[in-house]
């Protein structure tokens, strides 16, 4: 994959939890950081790479996002509030409209021209399966590696946006434990899979443009236990991935009757070790069903899969492949692992 042309901005923050190195590198990509339908007039701060942000919509809907600093006394946008198309500081009243130029400086009302330095660090936003995405220092997002979730918005299809999941973990170590496929028997016995079905079959993953795709074939039913009896005797069932790095990855499970359910995992690298995991899924069967159902599902298997995460050593993720030990069923990982090792990213990079 080729570099993203980038405008750097600002310096990584001395309190970073990153290496300077891996932070230049990743910066340059996009990840979501809030829902759209979490958003409001309230300014809200969100995190990403260790930057604070004021995230926002004003009066006409717009979304803004924005450094979650006042440039004159460094009083986090947060505290303050939105009026119209303008998010003002609580300490001394500054306005600032959404290209983040000051338009207002309630002191010195007479002032006909304020300088550019009382302007905000502002960041892209993209709307995307119901959630808002950015980027620290890439502009274009016509060159982004965004994931593919091409059923979002199929009429056939209904999109679903469960609560996002707080992780006190990594974003690599996350990522590659969604696209693992041994983990089934031993993690997720008590939502769907058989803790006496522990075999994966022989699978394939390849590289692509976009990073890795992968066909997984087996008799792990991806029903809930309750809901087990609905799949044919001998069904096999085929899950795809398609691994966006550094951090998305698109699941399809085919189901029975032609059924299909695709699973976007997409973190958000808050900090080092903590992800901000979120999850649009779709499907075109039960699409009248308990949406309850579909939450409380979801977060059953995502909390089975923190309490991993969460405990791994080291909390980063290896990137040098012969610091762990691997085995055939973790070829997918293992190719996952060489692609951020190929970007430059540190073999024992803090993510």
């Amino acid at each position: 994959m080729n570099a993203i042309p980038v405008l750097q901005l600002f310096s990584q923050p001395q309190c970073s939890t990153f290496e300077p190195k891996d932070w230049e590198i990743l910066a340059q990509h996009w990840y979501p950081v809030a829902r759209i339908q979490d958003v409001s007039m309230q300014p809200q701060q969100v995190q990403l790479l260790d930057v604070k942000m004021a995230l926002y919509q004003t009066e006409s809907g717009a979304i803004q996002l924005v450094r979650d600093i006042c440039p004159h006394r460094g009083v986090p946008l947060t505290k303050g509030w939105v009026e119209g198309e303008e998010i003002i500081c609580p300490y001394h009243g500054l306005h600032y409209n959404t290209k983040g130029q000051c338009t207002k400086i309630p002191a010195q009302p007479e002032l006909s021209k304020i300088s550019e330095r009382f302007s905000l660090t502002k960041f892209p936003v993209v709307l995307k399966y119901g959630l808002v995405w950015t980027s620290l220092f890439s502009r274009d997002e016509q060159l982004a590696n965004f994931p593919v979730l091409d059923t979002w918005d199929d009429p056939e299809h209904q999109a679903i946006l469960p609560p996002f999941v707080d992780i006190a973990g990594s974003s690599g170590r996350q990522l590659e434990g969604f696209i693992d496929v041994a983990h089934f028997a031993w993690v997720h016995h008590q939502s769907f899979a058989d803790a006496n079905n522990p075999i994966v079959p022989k699978y394939t993953t390849e590289r692509t443009f976009y990073g890795l795709h992968t066909e997984y074939v087996s008799g792990v039913s991806n029903y809930p236990h309750g809901l087990q009896h609905l799949a044919p005797e001998g069904f096999l069932w085929k899950r795809i991935f398609d691994v966006y790095p550094p951090f998305s990855a698109v699941l399809k499970v085919e189901f029975p009757r032609q059924g299909v359910l695709k699973i976007l995992n997409a973190c958000c690298p808050v900090s080092s070790n903590k992800t901000r995991l979120f999850v649009p899924l779709t499907r075109n069967f039960d699409t009248t069903g308990d949406l309850q159902a579909v939450y409380d599902f979801n977060a059953q298997i995502f909390a089975e899969d923190q309490d991993m995460i969460e405990s791994q050593k080291p909390e980063e993720l290896p990137l040098d492949i012969s610091m762990e030990a691997h085995f055939e069923a973790d070829r997918s990982s293992t190719m996952y692992r060489r692609i951020l090792a190929e970007w430059g990213l540190s073999k024992r990079y803090i993510i």
